[in-house]
């Protein structure tokens, strides 16, 4: 029986108090070291994406977060990088993410959807798990901070 899957995501602006807010929560987030906070005063404190062509997904319920962003990657990788994938919904992280996957194919089609997983800063012992059940398959190291890549293609018709 094939599986029926609801679609989760609605496309978002970057710059949403929300999703500034999960993303905060992810181990990625840039904290700075003497604890101060963004200037409230200053009018892009919300924005989490860097530049290049992004894709900012929130689910309805604002407790999962995915970003898709197209740039150049000074590493070398190709294709539309999952910049944030943050979940605290009841929702299977595997299920969002093949959903946020088709939202990316949809936009980029045929593109090669990569992202890094850095293995010390989660707290998995099968690091980047959710995005494998997804069917994504490791494919390197990067050289300076050791963070796992992981790819996936677009499925072939």
């Amino acid at each position: 029986m094939d599986r029926i899957i609801a679609d989760y995501w609605l496309p978002i602006k970057d710059g949403d108090q929300r999703a500034a807010a999960l993303y905060r929560r992810h181990y990625s987030a840039y904290h700075y070291k003497d604890g101060r906070r963004s200037d409230p005063g200053y009018r892009n404190r919300f924005l989490i994406v860097g530049p290049g062509e992004k894709m900012v997904l929130m689910t309805v319920n604002c407790d999962a977060l995915f970003v898709w962003r197209r740039f150049i990657d000074k590493s070398g990788q190709t294709g539309v990088n999952c910049a944030v994938f943050r979940n605290e919904s009841p929702v299977l992280s595997s299920v969002l993410i093949e959903e946020a996957e088709r939202h990316a194919w949809a936009r980029w089609p045929g593109e090669r959807l990569y992202t890094y997983v850095d293995p010390g800063a989660v707290k998995s012992t099968n690091p980047g798990y959710c995005f494998k059940a997804s069917g994504w398959n490791r494919c390197g190291v990067t050289a300076a901070r050791k963070l796992l890549i992981l790819e996936k293609y677009p499925p072939t018709a």
